[in-house]
């Protein structure tokens, strides 16, 4: 396999796209109950307010993120945000920085539209992605956008 990754818009319905959708959902299946796992459906990805990506190596999906852009609300101090969603980079490829530089092309599609927060929700023991968000400048916060306090989730933000 080549070492060449490329990070570009991407269909969230594109075959290659959903296999790699498919082995996040099983991922996040296995470590929680379905009612803690807080995914958007393939449909819901396809939305106007979502910019997604995939991070391609030769014909094959290794990583993929979403941002879903959210109207302002009272954790925010009514500032407009945008959501991180569907993060995942192929385990085997994990160390490449792969899921840094899909953080960034979200951010930067984000700052585009003049949103300048980005939040999150992961959960805690997707230990590789809370260290990934640590180490891109997010920290930690309160829960926002109805998700539960459960004790399961960890929620981050970032000022872009």
């Amino acid at each position: 396999m080549s070492q060449d990754i490329i990070i570009r818009p991407q269909r969230p319905d594109h075959p290659n796209v959903v296999a790699a959708l498919a082995a996040l959902d099983a991922y996040l299946a296995a470590l929680y109950e379905p009612e803690a796992n807080h995914i958007l459906s393939i449909v819901e990805l396809q939305a106007p307010d979502v910019s997604f990506f995939a991070a391609w190596c030769e014909e094959r999906v290794v990583g993929t993120g979403a941002v879903r852009r959210r109207a302002g609300e009272t954790e925010t101090a009514g500032e407009p945000f945008g959501e991180v969603k569907r993060m995942y980079v192929d385990p085997a490829l994990r160390g490449r920085r792969i899921g840094s530089r899909i953080l960034t092309a979200l951010e930067d599609a984000l700052r585009g539209q003049g949103v300048m927060l980005a939040m999150l929700e992961t959960g805690a023991d997707q230990i590789e992605a809370v260290r990934l968000y640590m180490r891109c400048g997010y920290a930690r916060r309160g829960s926002f956008g109805g998700y539960p306090d459960n004790g399961l989730s960890l929620f981050f933000e970032k000022r872009l």
